[in-house]
């Protein structure tokens, strides 16, 4: 267990180097999700209490999350366009540990995420800065998990160069199928009940009530919460499937 958790650590800190060396994708990760939310909040918030902060920064900070996809799938397709992986796959490591490696050097970027967003939500409207917020950050954390593991899924299976298709379904679904730039009254049923099954919607309402209040504990925490744990097992299981089939082919 020692020698597993210390090979994770050292992929860790070697993927955390290779991050820092692509300060532009760190840049657009935080600074395009930022402009949004400055700019639909100023723009919308007196029309709808959709772009309310205690909405607002909630929904932006997940969104911004769906990033995360595209980020680690390109780490990881890069990594094995250029056989870096290759080599390693002769090590004692296995394919959990690698993917591990790699979920917890991305973490990191979602921290970040959630507290500049929501600081500079807070800046706006201090209605914010509540108890709420102290568990917003960690299921924050937690609903990132399920963007890297398909991000880690997708790179597992894609080149470099079709990495960026393949993780606009992500980043779609999360725009689209989250209900975050629009009511969600006037929709059919069917859409509906497509939203509640989905990660998407769930993964937002779990950190929006954390902020905005939450009134029933099943219905606005613990449902939305097995939901997101749940498809994130199966894209961690699945990735771990992956890689491995990746390592043995290669």
């Amino acid at each position: 267990m020692r020698k597993s958790l210390s090979r994770i650590i050292t992929l860790c800190r070697r993927n955390l180097t290779e991050i820092v060396r692509d300060p532009l994708s760190l840049v657009f990760m935080l600074a395009l999700p930022l402009f949004m939310e400055i700019l639909f909040y100023f723009l919308f918030h007196g029309l709808t209490s959709q772009f309310e902060m205690k909405y607002l920064a909630p929904g932006i900070v997940v969104f911004a999350q769906s990033f995360l996809t595209l980020f680690t799938g390109l780490l990881i397709a890069v990594d094995r366009s250029t056989s870096f992986l290759t080599r390693l796959y002769v090590s004692p490591a296995r394919p959990y540990e690698f993917i591990f490696g790699y979920a917890l050097s991305v973490l990191p970027i979602a921290l970040v995420q959630a507290v500049l967003f929501f600081a500079v939500g807070g800046i706006i409207d201090r209605s914010i800065f509540c108890t709420g917020l102290l568990a917003a950050l960690p299921l924050c954390l937690l609903t990132s998990l399920f963007f890297i593991a398909a991000g880690i899924l997708f790179g597992s299976i894609c080149n470099e160069k079709s990495i960026g298709g393949i993780s606009s379904i992500i980043i779609t679904g999360q725009s689209v199928l989250s209900g975050m730039w629009f009511p969600t009254e006037g929709l059919g049923g069917g859409m509906i009940t497509l939203m509640k099954v989905l990660p998407f919607r769930n993964a937002t309402l779990l950190v929006q009530n954390q902020i905005a209040g939450v009134n029933d504990a099943f219905e606005d925490l613990w449902l939305p919460l097995l939901i997101v744990l749940g498809y994130t097992a199966v894209m961690f299981v699945l990735a771990i499937i992956a890689f491995g089939k990746k390592m043995k082919d290669d």
